[in-house]
């Protein structure tokens, strides 16, 4: 079994695993368009984190993680509950390589949580600016917003990844902060 992680499972799994694979989905992109009222957030000022959005010629880089399968149901429940404000099970398959020049399927399978416009914790697409403000005053029982942005935006820059929406929304952030 494999996770794939797009956001803090980047930089923060919090479950041991056998293998990590760097690769992408297509058909998709990042957004911070999901309202995180039990991590990053609280109710009356919830944050910001990342969900996939479809997108036909979208591409989004992560981390995909090959579960032990004796430690995969528990890992899965911890998951389950971390995920839990409003994501719901995919499994997509993960693609390695240039991903304008015929990608290859590296991992067939695997799991990824995505919050959908349907969610009650969907917040939708907003101003970079708007979205780092939300982020600059939100905090929760898993620490500041503003740590989960900077910490994805540091993780795809050491990856290599560049994503244009994570990189103006901390850089909003950081301009804030200062």
């Amino acid at each position: 079994m494999w996770i794939f992680g797009y956001g803090s499972l980047i930089w923060r799994p919090d479950f041991s695993y056998e293998e990590r694979v760097l690769g992408f989905v297509q058909g998709w992109r990042r957004g911070f368009y999901q309202g995180s009222y039990d991590h990053r957030g609280v109710p009356g000022n919830p944050g910001r984190v990342v969900t996939l959005v479809p997108h036909v010629k979208a591409f989004t880089w992560g981390v995909a993680y090959r579960l032990n399968p004796d430690e995969a149901p528990a890992i899965l429940e911890a998951l389950d509950y971390r995920e839990k404000g409003g994501y719901d099970r995919l499994k997509l398959p993960i693609y390695k390589g240039d991903p304008s020049i015929n990608p290859r399927v590296s991992v067939p399978e695997a799991l990824t949580y995505v919050a959908t416009e349907e969610n009650p914790h969907f917040l939708g697409p907003a101003p970079v600016e708007e979205i780092a403000e939300q982020v600059v005053s939100a905090e929760g029982p898993s620490g500041p917003n503003r740590e989960y942005v900077l910490n994805l935006a540091a993780s795809l820059q050491r990856f290599e990844v560049v994503d244009d929406h994570v990189f103006a929304v901390a850089k909003a952030v950081r301009a804030l902060l200062e």
